[in-house]
């Protein structure tokens, strides 16, 4: 790459890091824009242009055929080198573990939907909705993923953020409910030891509503821990989401009984897109997300008839 790379810092080199833009988005086969099209966009020079245009084929980012009065038409380009020569880097976003399909099938379709529109992206997985907060303020992300519940949470309390998208009812979590270590149990009740992960939003809110006015020890515990802290009897209750199967099928779960906390579930259940208001580069990006679509190919995922990869 340092034949290229040098090549870039010459004058034609420098348009062609803006023409590499332009020829993003435009698929193979199609006519791209004429020299005076550039021109006028670019504020360039014609032989700038031109020289571009020549050095971009030179490193065989593009191949390009004149077709006379009809045009010149892209033949053939090498996307991931278009966007390195754009200084365009690929979109990271940071979503929860993917220990569900619900979830498999939400990364699965996020990737799919973005790379359809010739955008890069890469996800990381992180726990907690408050740690993908963090990140993402610290920029090392460019959106997170989280259930509405969190995401409302995080734009009232971090100025500067913003919900970029939700993909509605259940595409996040099917469902939370109350698990319990003890088949007897149906509520949570005075002096009952009830995990809680403070990092979670949606499990740390909907625990202390439904624990609200009882006498209950707080244990505070990661969500991945809970099933290991149910069997092993060292709490007794704790709020998961039914998507776990091993949980669902272990334990004998309950809804719950606090009116707030049923109405915060149902909000726990809507995956949101959240993103800092003033990176408008990303939101421009995310524009072409179509979350109807990301909801088909997770449709897809859950039902086992599409391979998740992420």
């Amino acid at each position: 790459m340092s034949r290229i790379d040098e090549s870039l810092y010459s004058k034609n080199g420098l348009a062609a890091r803006y023409i590499a833009r332009e020829l993003i988005d435009i698929e193979t086969g199609q006519r791209i824009p004429r020299i005076s099209d550039f021109t006028e966009k670019l504020s360039l020079g014609r032989g700038t242009v031109q020289g571009a245009l020549k050095l971009l084929e030179e490193i065989r980012a593009i191949r390009l055929e004149s077709r006379g009065h009809l045009g010149t038409f892209l033949l053939k380009r090498d996307l991931n080198l278009l966007y390195e020569i754009a200084g365009i880097g690929p979109i990271i976003g940071v979503m929860p573990l993917p220990y569900s399909r619900k979830y498999e099938g939400l990364a699965t379709g996020i990737i799919e939907v973005l790379e359809r529109t010739n955008k890069r992206i890469d996800l990381a997985y992180m726990r907690g909705a408050l740690p993908r907060v963090e990140a993402l303020k610290s920029r090392r992300y460019d959106f997170a993923i989280m259930s509405l519940l969190a995401a409302e949470e995080a734009v009232t309390k971090f100025e500067g953020l913003e919900i970029n998208k939700t993909f509605g009812p259940e595409s996040y979590v099917t469902a939370h409910k109350i698990f319990f270590s003890n088949p007897h149990y149906s509520k949570i009740e005075d002096r009952m030891r009830v995990g809680i992960d403070y990092s979670s939003v949606d499990q740390a809110e909907l625990t202390l509503l439904e624990c609200e006015g009882k006498q209950v020890e707080l244990v505070e515990v990661g969500y991945m821990q809970l099933f290991s802290m149910l069997t092993k009897g060292m709490i007794d209750a704790a709020v998961w989401n039914v998507d776990e199967e091993r949980t669902l099928q272990t334990f004998k779960s309950s809804g719950f009984h606090s009116p707030e906390a049923k109405e915060l579930a149902a909000k726990a259940t809507t995956a949101a897109l959240v993103v800092e208001s003033a990176r408008g580069r990303i939101t421009e990006q995310l524009g072409v997300l179509d979350t109807s679509e990301v909801r088909c190919v997770q449709k897809q995922v859950v039902e086992g008839i599409k391979y998740p990869h992420y």
